[in-house]
This record gives C-alpha cells, structure tokens and sequence, in this order.
C-alpha cells in the first residue's frame, strides 16, 4: 500500500489558493472603469462613465459616432437661465490633459485642466429667432490629450424644461 501524496488539507488549500488565483487572474482583465464626468443644473445631477473610451485617441469618425449615439446617454432637464456646471474627477486632467464641453456637435468651451466649470445664467437653447428651440440637446465632454487629440467622451442629454 503507498502512502497519499497530500493530505486532505494539503488539497484543500491547494485547490483554494487555485480558486483564489483564477479569480485574481479573471479580475485583473476586467477593465477599469474610466472616470465619472457630472453635469449638474439647480440640484439635480447625473454622472456618467465615458461612452468613447479606447484608452487612446480617438478618430474623428468615431467621434462623431459619440456624438450622435446617445442610446445610453444620461439626461438633465434645464430651464431657460439656470447655471450648467459641469464637473469632471480629477482622472481626466492628469498628466497635461484637458476637457471641454461640446453642444450639438460644437464646442461652447476651451479646453481646461480644471476640474469644474460654471455657466451662470446661460441659455443653452437661445434660437437667435431662427424658430423655435429644440426639445432637446446633446452634450458632450471631450477628453483631449496635451496635443489636443480626443481621447474620450461623455454623452448627455440636456432636454429643455416646459
């Protein structure tokens, strides 16, 4: 008769820091997820993780396609006159990158390495008389490199309130 190779326990542990290795290994190629960017008007706020995010620059096609696929997009009512702020976390400007925000598919903000901006009494739905306002807007923030080359975006909706 031969003697057992391991001991019940010996396998026990064995097969546990087995299960302990795969779940490290199947965790560690998860993706991180990327920073929260908010907009907030009067006291309401969304937040949202980047809907664009390659880890690298963007291309101009693929950002318009963040521009215009707002299936996921959060939404914030916004009355004619109340302040947009519009915040990001300190993730999104480190190492000399900026943000800016972007209205309809135009941009309505340099680029800036701070974390938050305020837009007290602006009027996101002005028509200058050419008819009447949409019901809504898409806004975007643009992550963009220290070359100014998009490397993510945030997709929101701004929907005006009756």
């Amino acid at each position: 008769m031969t003697a057992p190779l391991f001991s019940g326990r010996a396998r026990r542990s064995v097969a546990a820091l087995g299960a302990v290795s795969a779940g490290l290994l199947l965790l560690s190629a998860c993706d991180k997820p990327t920073p929260l960017a908010t907009v907030t008007v009067g006291t309401s706020s969304v937040s949202s993780e980047a809907a664009c995010h390659d880890g690298k620059e963007l291309t101009a096609e693929k950002v318009q396609t963040c521009f215009t696929d707002l299936k996921d997009a959060k939404t914030i009512e916004y009355g004619r006159g109340d302040t947009l702020r519009l915040g990001v976390e300190p993730d999104v400007v480190e190492d000399g990158k900026k943000w800016q925000a972007v209205l309809d598919g135009q941009q309505i903000t340099e680029p800036t390495s701070n974390t938050y901006d305020s837009f007290p009494g602006a009027d996101l739905f002005l028509t200058g008389g050419q008819g009447e306002a949409p019901a809504s807007k898409k806004l975007n923030i643009v992550q963009v490199d220290p070359d100014g080359k998009p490397i993510s975006v945030w997709a929101f909706t701004v929907k005006l309130k009756k």
